[in-house]
């Protein structure tokens, strides 16, 4: 039966007692092979913490198989992982997350360690970097998946000013803060990507923990299409660029359009210095519309900056409207240091400054 999109898992019956400390959240699509290795994998690093699987309309059994292994189970009809994350981080409640793919290629061990760094850095998300097991990943991390990745990681960095070794992830951790003020949009594999704009736009603490990558046991099947899935990706990152940083997408749109133009320009003003005519019409047109493109690019852009700016900020008051899970450490009474992990922050707002992460809200 379909699990009513009003449940919250995590939050207990009475709403004056905190969510649970910790769940794993599992977004799959017929993975009947192999859930109940993750389910049980991830019980045994994690023995406190709640596992939740988000079925998202599988044809094998997959939710069943996750209920006898003593999951509890979301169901998403509509097709696509995004919509299975947005399901996941609408329903379940918890101070800390673990979010990783159902079909075992991610060691469970490592978990641990990504929840100790959320609690001990006061970070708001962890990265698990893949690392192939074998020596060049032939079976379990394709090199041309290792370059793919590699590349979209580094034009992700540039466009938005982070330091993200392994963007496309399916294996992270997040505070409550990150998941509750995420607004997501995605509803395919391009999730990550704006998973990841989410927390580079507005600065958020974060931090990578090297994980073991490992080959799909023998009987199941990868989801993803490489060329397919990794245009939607491009067209994702393309987009999020847009909306996040006009100024700078739209100023570099201009660039364009005028450097073209001059390009055009030079021989018609040189024939006119020689002449004193101008003998290319159609030409300084051309050269008239362009400057006039270069124009309105950047007048749109400076609007568009102006919206970026406030949509950022009522996603950072968003963020900041929920209570941080870190305690004061108990001999020195301060909190934990924020910007410690490696690759923390980085981002950068619409007007080109990053805000500064994990600050709590005033208490009154």
């Amino acid at each position: 039966a379909v699990q009513s999109s009003t449940q919250t898992w995590g939050r207990p019956t009475d709403l004056s007692e905190p969510p649970v400390r910790v769940a794993v959240i599992v977004p799959c699509h017929n993975e009947a092979g192999t859930i109940r290795a993750v389910v049980e994998g991830f019980a045994a690093a994690l023995p406190d913490a709640q596992i939740v699987v988000c079925d998202n309309n599988s044809s094998d059994g997959t939710a069943d198989v996750a209920r006898a292994a003593g999951a509890r189970v979301l169901v998403e009809a509509r097709q696509g992982k995004g919509h299975a994350v947005r399901r996941l981080f609408s329903d379940v409640d918890a101070e800390y997350y673990v979010m990783v793919d159902g079909d075992a290629t991610y060691d469970p061990t490592d978990a641990k360690a990504m929840v100790d760094t959320l609690q001990r850095e006061g970070v708001d998300t962890v990265l698990g970097v893949r690392v192939a097991k074998s020596d060049d990943g032939a079976a379990e991390y394709r090199r041309g998946h290792q370059w793919g990745n590699r590349l979209f990681s580094r034009t992700f960095s540039a466009l938005f000013n982070a330091n993200y070794a392994d963007v496309l992830t399916g294996y992270r951790g997040f505070s409550r803060r990150f998941v509750k003020s995420c607004p997501l949009l995605a509803r395919g594999f391009d999730v990550e990507t704006e998973l990841n704009v989410h927390g580079a736009a507005l600065g958020l603490p974060m931090a990578e923990v090297a994980t073991r990558y490992r080959e799909r046991p023998p009987g199941s099947a990868s989801k993803l299409n490489t060329y397919r899935d990794g245009l939607r990706i491009a067209r994702r990152m393309m987009r999020l660029f847009r909306d996040f940083r006009p100024m700078l997408s739209f100023g570099l749109l201009a660039a364009v359009f005028a450097l073209v133009g001059v390009g055009l320009a030079i021989p018609v003003l040189v024939s006119y210095a020689q002449t004193g005519l101008v003998e290319r019409f159609p030409t300084l047109f051309v050269v008239v519309g362009l400057a006039i493109c270069a124009l309105l690019a950047i007048l749109g852009g400076t609007i568009l900056e102006r919206a970026a700016r406030d949509r950022l900020e009522r996603n950072r008051l968003a963020y900041l409207s929920i209570p941080s899970p870190w305690k004061p450490d108990a001999e020195t009474g301060t909190m934990p240091a924020q910007g410690s992990a490696r690759g923390t922050s980085g981002g950068v707002s619409p007007g080109g400054e990053g805000p500064p992460g994990g600050e709590g809200p005033p208490r009154v």
